[in-house]
């Protein structure tokens, strides 16, 4: 059975820019593990420090959220498709839209 992650531009910095990874990966447990040995640095930027897939972090299998698929329990299926999404938040100030402002 063979998966294939994609790996967003915000999160390359950290696999030395592979965008795409196949694994055989049987679960999302096995998925990070994977990832976790083959880029030490995506670790702390998946898993909490208690091993919890982080916050703000969404994972897709196949264009669906996995929570709706049964979370961590998902089992993938050969030919899945699965893409990391990190919340990105942030914006910038500026002297005709100031922090704060109303618009």
């Amino acid at each position: 059975m063979t998966i294939t992650v994609q790996i967003p531009t915000a999160l390359r910095r950290h696999t030395a820019g592979t965008a795409k990874l196949d694994c055989g990966a049987a679960n999302l447990d096995e998925l990070f593990s994977v990832l976790d040995q083959k880029f030490p640095d995506l670790r702390p930027h998946l898993r909490d420090e208690a091993g919890q897939i982080r916050r703000f972090l969404n994972v897709y299998v196949n264009e669906e959220d996995i929570r709706f698929l049964g979370g961590t329990a998902y089992a993938f299926q050969d030919g899945d498709e699965v893409l990391l999404v990190p919340s990105i938040a942030g914006g910038c100030c500026s002297a005709e839209a100031p922090c704060g402002a109303a618009f």
